[in-house]
């Protein structure tokens, strides 16, 4: 059964699956970025192509989502599929993103918005001021093979999943907890994974703390500085644009003016005084 990793764009969500690859798919949980390729994205064209679905018409992809789900779930029910989506979930188009009979549960990682602003103008090459109106109005992404991600706004994409909860399968946690507390965050997170799963395990320790040692910030930005990472934009003279470039030392009050952060705290005032950013 699928079990998403879920967030709106750079929030987090390669940290996260950082750990959980080195934890579930290492024998000792040394990490390297080729433990990635265990938590495939969603949608992705080459998989939708792969069974048929005509990739160039959209209405097409969404109708078929479901179908596709239950493909990657064939002779899997018992086992669990972490898939990483940065999807919002919600109909589109009149076609649903999933269902509770291809959704084992989720974890959704969320960040201070005013933070993925900063980051999601560097990822994607625009201005600060680009990025802050793209996190408040609705659109989608181009991702891996020109797929379409359909995301919403920052506000939309996260009330989306956490309504997920209310049938008791997501655990939402925020990105600077995991930043601040990675030990704590994560067993939380271990500790829903095997209560949604209902397949008890003991935590190996020495395995816990080798994925802890090697998925720190430094160690990934030396990874990447070292081998590179498939997932890294390019810019506009088609080269690498630094995925891991500042992380925790991301500070929002350094890139954005007075009115860039207002209209932020404006727009998504309820969804930041509950999570305690304002």
């Amino acid at each position: 059964m699928i079990f998403w990793i879920a967030s709106y764009p750079k929030s987090g969500n390669t940290f996260l699956r950082a750990l959980l690859s080195a934890y579930f798919f290492s024998k000792t949980g040394d990490f390297n970025f080729d433990l990635l390729q265990n938590i495939k994205g969603f949608p992705d064209n080459g998989l939708f192509k792969k069974l048929g679905i005509d990739i160039n018409d959209q209405n097409k992809v969404l109708e078929n989502y479901i179908y596709v789900q239950k493909k990657i779930n064939e002779n899997n029910e018992k086992k669990i599929r972490f898939i990483k989506t940065h999807s919002i979930l919600q109909d589109i188009n009149g076609y649903k993103f999933t269902d509770l009979s291809n959704t084992l549960g989720a974890i959704y990682i969320v960040r201070d918005p005013r933070n993925v602003a900063v980051s999601f103008a560097n990822h994607y090459q625009i201005s600060i001021q680009e990025a802050v109106n793209n996190l408040i109005e609705f659109k989608t992404l181009s991702g891996k093979q020109n797929t379409i991600v359909h995301i919403g706004s920052w506000s939309a994409h996260y009330n989306s999943w956490k309504a997920l909860n209310n049938f008791g399968r997501c655990l939402a946690i925020k990105y600077e907890d995991l930043v601040s507390d990675t030990k704590k965050t994560f067993l939380k997170i271990l500790n829903f994974i095997s209560i949604i799963s209902k397949a008890k395990f003991t935590i190996d320790n020495s395995k816990l703390n080798l994925v802890l040692k090697t998925t720190t910030f430094e160690i990934l930005q030396k990874l990447e500085q070292n081998v590179g990472f498939g997932e890294a934009s390019k810019d506009k003279y088609n080269n690498p644009v630094i995925f891991f470039k500042d992380g925790p030392q991301n500070k929002w009050k350094q890139h954005l003016n007075h009115d860039q952060e207002t209209l932020i705290i404006n727009s998504f005032h309820k969804e930041m005084k509950e999570l305690k950013y304002i």
